[in-house]
Parts: structure tokens; sequence; C-alpha cells
């Protein structure tokens, strides 16, 4: 890698969701040149499938930034618009795998924020699999692209504890900022020439992180109790865990986002539905999973008193 003269690092940013616009923000705010944006394409969403703008593109059109949104990356208008912003600096947050045509092109080359502590919990979803799996730390890694997912040469990383009380969005939100401030970090080694390389270590036992799926997300009242709060915990809010709710001979899906574990003997078969005062929670094999935070068919996210308030359970209710 050539090393680039003082202030001459003229950036183009890649990303979509909010997790990368703190990136974004922290980069302008550093002084940096970003001359050009690179995120997804407007997209129908929500239930009125109204056209929304990514969280990137919002901030960088108030910023006055120079927008591109291709479908096709390997698309040789495309390409040609990318070599004309003339970045010698490509960084890349929350967004798709690149071809070998974009993240080769710049002479300093392209490096990836990733919320993972690589090469631990590569793909998608390594916020809620670290989560889901029980892990007490995890963290951010900066490093350069290469022609695989998430294994190129790691230029930063920063470690951050997870709390037993964290979700998904919590720890998302931390690992933004800790993030944000690693990407500024490795632009400056970029432009001062003091980056170090060191190659992801293959010789452990690796944990992945795929895409989340609807099935991935369906509780199993029959794991222990710490694997049900976990894998709870590690789908909040989004995109949510659920089970199934059989009442009065109806079954009907159910989210739910935030519970509490209770140790305790009970007689009751495994996802059996006990109401106590203005507690509801679920029969599990070590005591019981109480339900604070759910959503059912058709309603907002709510707590539990207000689920009781307008839910009649018959006796024999339960969550499959």
């Amino acid at each position: 890698m050539n090393t680039p003269k003082n202030n001459s690092l003229r950036i183009v940013f890649m990303g979509t969701p909010d997790f990368a616009v703190g990136s974004l923000k922290q980069l302008l705010e550093a002084g940096f040149k970003v001359v050009g944006v690179i995120t997804a394409p407007d997209r129908p969403a929500g239930r009125g499938r109204k056209v929304q703008e990514s969280a990137v593109k919002q901030f960088a059109v108030k910023h006055d930034l120079k927008v591109l949104q291709p479908t096709n990356l390997k698309d040789e208008a495309f390409l040609d618009e990318l070599k004309s912003l003339n970045a010698n600096l490509q960084v890349v947050v929350a967004f798709r795998m690149l071809p070998k045509a974009v993240w080769q092109m710049p002479e300093y080359g392209t490096f990836n924020l990733h919320a993972s502590l690589l090469p631990q919990y590569r793909g998608a979803a390594p916020i809620n699999w670290a989560i889901i799996n029980g892990e007490t730390e995890t963290g951010v890694t900066t490093f350069f692209i290469d022609e695989k997912i998430d294994t190129g040469s790691i230029i930063l990383q920063r470690t951050e504890k997870i709390h037993s009380d964290d979700s998904a969005g919590t720890l998302h939100d931390r690992l933004m900022e800790l993030g944000s401030h690693l990407v500024v970090e490795t632009c400056k080694q970029i432009e001062a020439g003091t980056v170090e390389r060191k190659s992801q270590d293959e010789s452990m036992e690796l944990k992945p992180a795929p895409k989340i799926h609807k099935e991935t997300c369906r509780i199993d009242w029959n794991a222990t109790m710490p694997n049900i709060y976990n894998h709870i915990r590690g789908l909040s809010p989004y995109p949510g865990a659920w089970s199934e709710l059989v009442n009065d001979g109806n079954a009907a899906s159910m989210k739910i986002f935030k519970t509490e574990m209770e140790i305790a003997e009970h007689n009751y078969n495994v996802g059996k539905l006990v109401v106590e005062k203005k507690s509801l929670k679920v029969a599990v094999k070590d005591g019981y999973i109480s339900l604070l935070e759910l959503q059912l068919p058709g309603k907002r996210r709510m707590q539990v008193n207000e689920v009781l308030n307008g839910l009649n359970l018959e006796n024999d209710a339960h969550l499959l």
C-alpha cells in the first residue's frame, strides 16, 4: 500500500442502516473529505408500502453529499461513476458484499467495520448471535476487504462488554458509537501511513453469524432457561423472537421482546402460561420466563400489564 500525504484522503463511504450513520457522521466531524456515498436503492416498506430512503441516504442528503444507489455493483455505468469520484480510500459499514472491481479500485484499499472481534462472528448478524450464544464480550473490528466475507487483514479492534440485561438494540447502539470512533482512528492511521495489518487467526474454533430468518426467531421453550432468555434478548427489538400463542383453541403468533428469569420448581408442562397478579409467566424446565414486553398480532409492542388488561387467557393457554 502506498503512503498517502497528509490531508490527502478522498473517501467514498458505503453503508445503508442506522449503524452506518454513526461512522459517516464521525468522519465528517473529524474533517475527512467524503466525495461520495454509496447506499441501497430506495425501497417500499411498511404497511403502506411507501418508498423509503436508507438512513445513510437521509443523512448524506442533509449534508449535501453525493449519493449513488446502484442496483448492480458490477454495472459498467456505476463503476465508471464510482471511478470518476477519484477516491483513494473506501470505507464500508453495514453494506453488502463488494465485487473485486469495486474493493480494489482505490489506491489505499477498502476497509470494513464489522461488529464483532474477528475472526469470530463473521456474517450478517454478529450482534444478534453474540447475545444469543451468551457471550459476555464482543467488540468491533476494522479490516481490509478481500475476496471472501469478513476474512481480510485486521487493522484495529476494540472490545465491549455484553451485560446480562443487554438486548441486541442496546448493544447495537454502543457498538455503533465505538465503531464510529474506530473508523476515524483507522482513517487517521491510513492517512499517516502507519497502518499495520494482521492476518486473522484461522486456527481457533469459529462461531458464525449468519443471516437471521423467521424460523431462527422461533422460541424453543424446551431449551434451558438461560438459552431462552439469551435468544429473546438477542433478537430484540429486531427482528423479534416469536412463539405460537394457543388460547381457547386458536393459535396466533406473538412476539416477545423483554423477559426475566425466575428459578423455581413447578409441575406445569413446558410452555404453560401462568398469570399471577399482574405478571405473565411461561413455564420452562428450570422455572419460569416472565414476559415483560410483547406484541400480539395486529397490536403494538406493549408492557405485560397492558396486554393482560385486554387478554382473556383460558386455563389451558400455552406457548408452542
